[in-house]
């Protein structure tokens, strides 16, 4: 398991924390923000645009826009580069 730190800021909330878990052997990977109580899975075969979208969509639900933008993009970031 990895730990990324966002930092960032949602109303009065500091998302600091976001965990990132590697199943290589079934090929996703699991991503948790204990903050906002959110987390998903994200498929090895997902693509980039796809990923982006389904991210932003479920992010906004628990964040305000321009929270789940830089969100989505940092997670983004982080799985390609596993």
């Amino acid at each position: 398991m990895k730990i990324r730190k966002a930092n960032v800021k949602n109303d009065n909330i500091s998302i600091t924390n976001v965990y990132i878990y590697e199943n290589k052997k079934e090929e996703y990977s699991l991503i948790s923000i204990p903050e906002i109580e959110w987390s998903t899975t994200i498929s090895y075969e997902e693509k980039r645009d796809e990923l982006y979208s389904r991210l932003i969509t479920s992010l906004a639900k628990n964040t305000e826009q321009e929270t789940a933008d830089e969100l989505a993009r940092k997670v983004q970031q982080w799985v390609s580069e596993m």
